[in-house]
């Protein structure tokens, strides 16, 4: 029996050695960050050797890293009550919070009227469509393209930025929110005033030191072209699959995508269907976001490009990563061909 293919790296991608490692090392530190005594200090040098780890991986030097339990937190944090704008295909720890008035083209491309009022995502979990940011922008979501693709925060000329550890390599329950230095912002959790007054709370030393290790690897791993060969794969995957398929629609490959990423619509095939078959046949793959699993719905972000509801409800999403081999890749072209030509029979 072959091995299992994991294919949702945009979900989850697996935790790097380096994360493990650093997580390990840190479970030893005993001491409160917050404590002046040795074992205090102990701890929070860890913390701020990985906050310095992510700000240069992002390219935020000079900008505050606040560290926060994930992105979801850290967009309640930027976002809440301050009535931005934004386009229903953000994210939803970013939809809860914005008012889905921007204007989606049928290529997944966002037009901002006014940047200072607005929010709008680096690169699409779903569609892995990469977005221009403009000048002035007021948040943008940067989780999917950290790691992924090379960006700098201190050039994208964003006042906030949302990031998460588990989406480049690091552990789950940890993320930040990247601020423009000199920028205030009112805490949400208040106590004993950690992370420069913004996030109160006891630092999640094991989670910070695995996020910073992540963030620096993933960092090195992007500068040696190892996304790349991810972008060929991709590419492979892609060419097989529309080979053998009529009908079938690559969401965004008409314009610029994160390099792993496969949006893959056939209209009248369940995503759902699609996902669990691959499932048997020991492929992970998913019908969207992972933050909206387990919900039986059309995809509003395709719904948004001007996709209607049967073809949103009929998409999948294929997600790799540098773990990702050829032969994977194409073992699975080969088992979604076999229930797609299933599925066309029976729609005959």
């Amino acid at each position: 029996m072959r091995p299992r293919a994991y294919l949702d790296w945009n979900a989850t991608a697996p935790l790097l050695p380096e994360a493990r490692a650093a997580m390990i090392a840190a479970m030893d530190a005993v001491g409160n960050p917050s404590s002046v005594h040795a074992e205090g200090r102990a701890a929070k040098a860890i913390v701020e050797r990985a906050r310095a780890q992510v700000a240069a991986a992002l390219g935020a030097d000079g900008a505050d890293i606040v560290f926060t339990s994930g992105a979801t937190e850290a967009a309640a944090l930027a976002l809440a009550g301050r009535g931005f704008s934004g386009a229903a295909i953000e994210h939803d720890a970013v939809a809860a919070w914005i008012d889905p008035t921007l204007a989606t083209s049928r290529s997944g491309r966002v037009t901002v009227d006014d940047s200072a009022a607005a929010t709008l995502q680096l690169a699409n979990s779903e569609t892995g469509v990469v977005q221009d940011l403009p000048a002035g922008l007021a948040v943008s979501d940067l989780t999917q393209a950290f790691g992924k693709i090379p960006f700098a925060f201190n050039w994208l000329g964003c006042d906030m930025g949302l990031v998460s550890a588990h989406k480049l390599g690091g552990p789950k329950g940890i993320g930040a929110l990247v601020l423009r230095r000199g920028l205030d912002i009112a805490a949400q959790l208040r106590g004993g005033g950690q992370e420069m007054g913004r996030r109160a709370g006891t630092e999640n030393i094991i989670g910070i030191a695995g996020f910073g290790a992540a963030a620096e690897a993933a960092s090195r791993r992007l500068a040696n072209g190892e996304w790349d060969r991810v972008d060929e794969l991709r590419n492979i995957l892609e060419r097989a699959l529309e080979a053998g398929a009529t009908g079938t629609i690559f969401v965004g490959n008409d314009t610029r995508r994160l390099p792993n990423t496969s949006c893959i619509v056939t209209p009248g095939w369940k995503g759902e269907t699609q996902v669990m078959q691959m499932d048997l046949a020991g492929f992970a793959i998913s019908a969207g976001s992972a933050c909206s699993s387990g919900k039986v719905r059309a995809s509003r972000v395709l719904q948004a490009m001007g996709f209607d509801e049967g073809a949103a409800a009929s998409a999948i999403r294929v997600s790799l990563g540098p773990g990702v081999t050829e032969d994977e890749v194409l073992r699975f072209a080969e088992a979604w061909l076999a229930q797609y030509r299933k599925f066309r029979s029976r729609a005959a």
